[in-house]
């Protein structure tokens, strides 16, 4: 696959691994916060994945947030960005075709268990010429395996294709605490209420209640991870009370918010108090 070099990324080392001879290979680098890769796009899959922070990836079709304990798979030849909501530190892999992993066609959020974590943090830190036969390949062996079944997660924010539904969708995008019903919205873009609900579930695969309420969470999941206290984004975010919005993320996500950012994919593991 060839991309243009005004879409390459701006990395020189993310670039060589492009090229480098081995199916799976890995990258590790840190970011500060509000850091954004740009606009780009691989010749190679790519798992985008953080040992700790938050990131958010973005393209022409949605956005999916990326906490501690997860990862976004980026199919080839997609053009997306990344941006850090806090700091970050990005432990990525990039798959040829031939690595053993199916990919799907579509960007996607899996849960990264704790064996998965540990693999790709071992593997960031390969030569690019390891040997086929050492300990190196077999490690790379066990991870190929355990890619291929990560379960997914609903962290992803798709977006309707209808201009009337996609101008509802990019105002909640910037204002995700506008609690307008769908009569409202319609007079607003000239369609009915009807015709919104349809355009959001036949679009997006969601209801526009729960569409709404999910970029809710990612808008949280992105504040949080930058530092912003529960109560703050809880009533910024249109909830009446800070314990409405928590409820809401524990239903979402199996964990209170402080717990979760703070054991990321394993928070719904720890035992209850």
């Amino acid at each position: 696959m060839h991309i243009g070099q005004n879409l390459r990324s701006r990395d020189p080392a993310v670039e060589a691994r492009q090229r480098w001879p081995k199916a799976v290979v890995g990258y590790a680098v840190d970011y500060a916060a509000g850091h954004s890769t740009g606009r780009h796009a691989h010749e190679r899959a790519q798992l985008v994945h953080g040992e700790k922070g938050v990131m958010t990836v973005r393209t022409d079709d949605g956005a999916w947030v990326v906490p501690p304990g997860y990862a976004v798979w980026v199919p080839p030849g997609v053009v997306h960005e990344v941006r850090a909501a806090g700091a970050v530190a990005m432990r990525t892999l990039y798959l040829r075709e031939d690595s053993g992993v199916p990919v799907a066609s579509r960007c996607r959020v899996v849960r990264v268990p704790a064996l998965a974590r540990e693999l790709i943090a071992r593997v960031v830190r390969l030569p690019a010429d390891y040997p086929e036969a050492g300990p190196e390949a077999r490690l790379v062996a066990v991870l190929v395996d355990e890619l291929a079944d990560l379960p997914a997660a609903p962290l992803d924010l798709p977006l309707p294709r209808d201009r009337r539904a996609m101008a509802v969708a990019e105002a909640l995008i910037a204002m995700p605490a506008d609690n307008r019903d769908l009569e409202a919205w319609g007079l607003l873009v000239g369609a009915s209420d009807r015709t919104l609900a349809r355009l959001f579930r036949k679009e997006t695969g969601l209801t526009f209640g729960r569409w709404r309420q999910r970029r809710r969470l990612l808008a949280a999941l992105e504040r949080l991870a930058a530092g912003e206290p529960v109560t703050a984004v809880a009533l910024d975010l249109g909830y009446e009370s800070p314990s409405a919005f928590i409820a809401m993320f524990r239903r979402a996500l199996g964990a209170p918010p402080t717990r979760y950012l703070r054991l990321g994919g394993d928070a719904t593991q720890e035992p209850r108090s």
